[in-house]
């Protein structure tokens, strides 16, 4: 048996999933709200001080994601360099999300700017091929939102994954299941979905280069050396759906985990313990929306080297409570911080998660103090949902609005400053704007 013949037969495509990946989606997104951006080299991240998104023209210079600006400068002195706006790119994403709505209702958010929809049986509904409603859901986002995304199709998750990652930007990749074992030959293993560093380097200490390669092992094999992610990765780029399209949103959690990076280094220590309190806060606001609770803790703080240092610890009682946990994380920052370094961001883990049921009480717990804390937060909740995020916080956040030292890194994202009538800095209207002059 040729090693073709031990690759299933498939027909074109047993079933039909699409992969739309946003180009440079955070760059694109500036550009297309402010056309006089175009074809320029556009970064964001300015907030950071480190490059977090780069557009093609800034990428075909030599700027790319993580470096910092003073070096992205240097390489590009016409580098047009913006803070992020997260809340306009989120209006985007959801315009975007929308769009391969109207084509099937079987549509994933993997992330803010890529997806995957499954539009399997749908050529009896709009008379066309599969390769033609992926392409109308290509065209659609660039006509109505001007942002282009690449578009991979084929049998299952990885496959169409890998497909849209073939040509960028604003490609389309099709893979039918007959043409599998043509297409996995250009796939080198590094680009693999789920294959980490580590297990590249350990499949190629088996003479594997390619997902053609890894595919043509025997299944027991894949099992054997790479566990089930390794077999699930395995069927799937042989065209088995393991990973089905799945619409509903994300209701499991093993952990919820917020980090601050600041505008500019401090060592300013009533300032970075403002940030690491308004971490938890924002944490266990999570927590409560989930109806959680928590059983463990972990407080990180990274240096201005980059270096990070951080220290976890158990509760003995699940608590769904800011000001519960409180006390602890204060006394994990005081076992961390250190006065003669600069410190960049704060970060607050809440782990072993649990449903929020009725509790087994303990017989030598102050009860009443716990029921005033809870109350505490459900009232801090009610009132920050009508009035706006933090309004309502502990002191400690009252660091956070006292006045600093204006930087270059500190300025807004226009939106957040050309307002509507009506809008403040922390409630604006939930509709994309475009920066033009009329």
């Amino acid at each position: 048996m040729s090693p073709q013949d031990q690759i299933l037969v498939f027909g074109t495509f047993p079933g039909a999933i699409v992969h739309f990946d946003g180009d440079a989606f955070f760059a694109s997104v500036e550009q297309a709200a402010d056309p006089s951006l175009k074809g320029r080299p556009v970064v964001t991240g300015r907030e950071r001080g480190i490059i977090a998104c780069a557009s093609y023209e800034a990428k075909a210079l030599g700027v790319r994601r993580g470096i910092s600006l003073r070096d992205a400068r240097k390489i590009c002195p016409q580098l047009v360099v913006l803070p992020s706006d997260y809340e306009t790119y989120s209006l985007y994403s959801r315009r975007m999300f929308d769009i391969a709505r109207r084509f099937t209702p079987i549509v994933e958010e993997y992330s803010i700017d890529e997806g995957f929809a499954d539009i399997g049986g749908l050529r009896r509904v709009f008379h066309v091929s599969y390769q033609d409603i992926a392409k109308q859901i290509q065209n659609t986002v660039r006509e109505e939102l001007n942002l282009t995304v690449s578009i991979g199709l084929s049998l299952t998750k990885s496959l169409a994954k890998l497909a849209s990652d073939f040509r960028k930007p604003a490609g389309f990749t099709a893979v039918a299941g007959m043409h599998l074992h043509l297409f996995l030959q250009r796939i080198p293993l590094d680009n693999v979905w789920g294959f980490g560093a580590n297990t590249v380097q350990l499949l190629r200490k088996h003479g594997l280069k390619t997902a053609y390669d890894f595919i043509l092992k025997p299944e027991a094999w894949a099992q054997k050396m790479l566990g089930k992610p390794g077999h699930e990765i395995w069927r799937e780029l042989r065209g088995q759906t393991v990973w089905p399209v799945t619409t509903e949103e994300k209701s499991s959690y093993a952990s919820i985990s917020k980090c601050k990076t600041f505008s500019e280094p401090s060592a300013d220590r009533d300032y970075i313990c403002a940030r690491l309190v308004r971490n938890l806060e924002s944490a266990f606001i999570k927590v409560r929306r989930h109806k959680l609770r928590v059983r463990e803790i972990t407080v990180a703080l990274r240096k201005d080297d980059y270096c990070q240092e951080g220290l976890r610890t158990a509760l003995n009682r699940p608590t769904s409570s800011t000001q519960e946990a409180l006390p602890l994380v204060l006394d994990l920052f005081g076992w961390l911080f250190r006065p003669d370094w600069k410190y960049r961001s704060t970060m607050v883990v809440l782990g072993r998660l649990e449903e929020d049921r009725e509790e087994q009480y303990d017989l030598f717990e102050d009860r009443i103090r716990i029921e005033k804390l809870h109350k505490a937060s459900a009232v801090m909740d009610e009132v920050n949902g009508q009035f706006g995020k933090h309004r309502l916080h502990i002191g400690t956040g009252q660091f956070l609005e006292m006045p600093r030292p204006s930087r270059d890194r500190d300025i807004l994202p226009w939106r957040k400053t050309d307002l509507l009538k009506g809008e403040t800095d922390r409630r604006r209207l939930a509709l994309p704007r475009l920066k033009i002059t009329v």
